[in-house]
């Protein structure tokens, strides 16, 4: 699970990951999600009470002349007790670390010849390329041995991990050095040979969040051995949600089989119901797990709509009226397409089947409707006391004086 910070590690960790992932103060892929080597020291000082795992991002390029400062934050992040480093730079593998090594998506994991050359190089696991197919999966298990990862949830760029450069050669930031700004989420015009516009101003390059909840058994079949959640930019409401789907799931995965156990002890106690669209997506799909396929792009924005709640049947000065039952509430956050971009909004009133919002422009009839925003539900996730409890056999025995 993501670790942005202590606070959302320790909730990652009550929600039952197996495992969190978290960045120190360089060298990691996500510039905004830093950390003070006392913060991971107390991070992984709580995960070992129930054998999870700390995973300490060194996920960049190096430059020649950071190479002594990269060494000396993996020793002190070796010090305060992380369990491997997830790098990209070979420079890693070069210093002799004592300490295992896994190969960051970054590395581009995408075929059994290279995840066999991170094998033989002693890397302890490689996280795969998120486009790869379950059958590419398949291919790359068989010619290796070495821990597979693969990412279960979050956010897809739709460049290959570690190869793409459309950052750096549109900007001075790099996705290689943290500093992605994202270009692929931004509007572009579609033209054919002739120059003609055929589709302007859409973020034809942005592609809907990952969502193989309900591949998990599938996967476990493939060999992967470690589920990634992505999401170190998120908040603490969305770890929260998405680790508690993903740790109830993989129970039920587990609790079916006889060759695969937990690597980790105790267990979660919630108390709300995890649902992956009631927190931040842009939209649920399987990407190319089953091979590559119509329905990944989210042309018409790159920002989270959320559930769907149904399209406007009426619309008038008073409110609106939904084609199908709901449950928004005062409080709620909505948005919705119209000429072609998003507008959002906030409920401010529900009478019966109405709807009052606070601002009309553009609904209309037909418009399909979004909650971006559950009040109530955020709230009972904020609120919600999670615990995290280790089961004990316990024999007493009475003897009386």
């Amino acid at each position: 699970a993501p670790a942005k910070d202590l606070a959302t590690a320790i909730d990652a960790i009550d929600c039952g990951a197996d495992a969190v992932y978290i960045g120190a103060g360089k060298f990691g892929a996500r510039h905004s999600a830093t950390n003070p080597i006392e913060d991971i020291a107390q991070v992984a000082e709580y995960a070992h009470l129930y054998g999870v795992k700390v995973y300490a991002t060194l996920n960049t390029l190096l430059f020649d002349d950071e190479l002594e400062a990269a060494r000396e934050q993996a020793l002190a992040l070796i010090k305060a007790g992380v369990d491997a480093l997830i790098v990209q730079d070979m420079a890693y593998w070069q210093m002799n670390l004592p300490i295992p090594l896994h190969a960051s998506t970054q590395t581009n994991c995408v075929t059994p010849e290279k995840v066999k050359f991170l094998e033989e190089k002693g890397f302890a696991r490689a996280i795969l390329e998120r486009s790869l197919s379950k059958n590419e999966i398949a291919k790359i298990r068989k010619a290796t041995h070495i821990e597979l990862e693969a990412f279960v949830h979050g956010a897809i760029c739709v460049s290959q991990s570690g190869r793409c450069f459309f950052s750096r050669s549109t900007s001075e930031r790099s996705g290689n050095r943290g500093e992605c700004s994202q270009p692929c989420r931004l509007e572009y015009d579609l033209c054919n040979e002739k120059g003609e516009v055929v589709i302007k101003g859409k973020h034809l390059l942005s592609v809907r969040d990952l969502d193989l909840s309900a591949r998990l058994g599938e996967m476990i079949d493939l060999g992967i051995s470690s589920f990634k959640i992505e999401g170190r930019l998120k908040d603490r409401t969305y770890v929260r949600n998405i680790v508690s789907l993903y740790r109830q799931l993989l129970d039920r995965e587990i609790a079916k089989r006889n060759d695969v156990e937990r690597s980790s002890v105790g267990r979660s106690t919630i108390e709300f119901e995890p649902n992956a669209s009631r927190t931040f997506t842009r939209g649920a799909g399987e990407y190319f797990f089953d091979g590559k396929c119509r329905g990944v792009a989210s042309f018409d924005t790159p920002k989270a709509m959320g559930e769907r709640i149904g399209k406007v049947a009426r619309a008038d000065r008073r409110g609106i009226v939904l084609d199908r039952k709901h449950d928004l509430t005062t409080g709620d956050g909505v948005c919705f397409i119209a000429n072609g971009s998003l507008v959002g909004t906030n409920v401010v009133g529900v009478e019966g089947e109405r709807v009052q919002l606070n601002r009309y422009d553009g609904v209309a009839v037909g418009v399909e409707l979004f909650r971006n925003y559950n009040r109530l539900f955020s709230q009972a996730v904020e609120r919600s006391r999670v615990k995290r409890t280790i089961e004990v056999d316990l024999n007493l025995q009475f003897e009386q004086d």
